[in-house]
C-alpha cells in the first residue's frame, strides 16, 4: 500500500514538473550565446503538417515597407515586425509586434483576427515583457531607451524583437536610439539574422549602428528604415570591407541555419511598398 502511494504521488510530481516545463518556453538562441545547450537544436517536430510552399526548418523573410518584414516558418505561422497595420495584401499575421517611437511602427487598431499583438513598450511605468510560444516558434523580447529629438525620452518604450524559428535566431531592431550595453548583449543572445534600422539620424548615428551590428555578428544582415538609397549606401559604405554586398533585386529571402553564409553579410531586400514619413 504504502508503495502504491509513492507511486502515485511520483506520477502526479512527473506530471506537474511536465507541465511547469511546458510553460515555460526554453530559449535556444540564448543556450548557444552561453555555451550551456546540452543538447542539439531543436528543429520542428517531425509531425508537423508543412505547407508546400516551404521545406521544413525554411524560413521566409519578406520586406514589406519601411521596418516591416514578414516572417513566415514552414508550418505556416506568420509573424509582421514593427506593424502599422498592412502586412502585404490579404495577410493577416498570427502575430504582430509593434513600437511606437512613431506612428509607422505601430497601430491603434490592428485588425481583430490577428492572434497576437506585442507592443514593444509598456504600461503603468512597467516594461514590456514578453516571451511567447505559438506553434514551433519562440518570441521574445529585449527593451531599449527612446531617447530622440522627435519623441523625447521614454526609458523602455523600444522593444528588439528575437524569433527562434526553424532553428534561426532572428532580431529585429525596432527603432534603436542607442548603443547597446554588455547586458542588453548578454539578454539578445545569439542572433543569425539582424534587422537594423539605416537611416543614420532618425534613430541613431550609422557609425553607432555600425558598432552594434559588428558586435552581434549576425550571419545575415537586412538593412531597413532606409529612406531612400542615399542613406542606404552610406550604411553600406560604413560597414566596410567585412562585410559583403548582396543585392537580391527582391524583396523575399528565404534561410535555413546550413544554408546561412559562412561569414557575415549584408542582404539588401527591395521593400514591396512603402509609407508616408511621419
Amino acid at each position: 500500500m504504502r508503495l502504491f502511494i509513492v507511486l502515485i504521488l511520483a506520477l502526479l510530481y512527473s506530471n506537474q514538473a511536465n507541465a511547469q516545463t511546458q510553460e515555460t518556453p526554453v530559449s535556444t538562441c540564448l543556450a548557444v550565446a552561453e555555451n550551456r545547450l546540452s543538447a542539439p537544436i531543436q528543429y520542428a517536430s517531425l509531425d508537423t503538417v508543412w505547407p508546400a510552399a516551404l521545406q521544413p526548418n525554411e524560413v521566409q523573410i519578406r520586406y514589406i515597407a519601411h521596418s516591416t518584414f514578414l516572417i513566415e516558418d514552414a508550418t505556416g505561422i506568420r509573424i509582421a515586425t514593427d506593424f502599422s497595420g498592412f502586412a502585404g495584401s490579404g495577410v493577416i499575421p498570427d502575430v504582430v509586434t509593434m513600437n511606437h517611437a512613431h506612428t509607422t511602427h505601430f497601430t491603434r487598431f490592428p485588425d481583430p483576427k490577428i492572434k497576437h499583438v506585442l507592443r514593444g513598450w509598456g504600461r503603468d511605468g512597467k516594461k514590456a515583457r514578453h516571451k511567447l510560444q505559438v506553434g514551433e516558434v519562440l518570441i521574445r523580447n529585449v527593451t531599449t531607451d527612446i531617447n530622440s529629438s522627435f519623441s523625447g525620452y521614454e526609458k523602455d518604450g523600444n522593444s528588439i524583437f528575437i524569433f527562434e524559428m526553424g532553428g534561426l535566431c532572428i532580431g529585429h531592431l525596432g527603432h534603436l536610439h542607442h548603443v547597446l550595453s554588455d547586458a542588453h548583449y548578454a539578454e539578445i543572445g545569439r542572433l543569425d539574422i539582424l534587422m537594423v534600422p539605416v537611416d543614420g539620424g532618425w534613430t541613431m548615428a550609422l557609425e553607432d549602428m555600425a558598432k552594434v551590428v559588428r558586435r552581434l555578428n549576425a550571419s545575415v544582415v537586412l538593412p531597413m528604415h532606409a529612406f531612400g538609397e542615399f542613406t542606404l549606401q552610406r550604411f553600406l559604405d560604413n560597414m566596410g570591407e567585412g562585410f559583403p554586398i548582396e543585392r537580391k533585386n527582391s524583396s523575399t529571402a528565404v534561410y535555413t541555419l546550413n544554408t546561412l553564409p559562412a561569414s557575415p553579410r549584408l542582404v539588401v531586400l527591395e521593400p514591396e511598398t512603402s509609407f508616408v514619413i511621419e
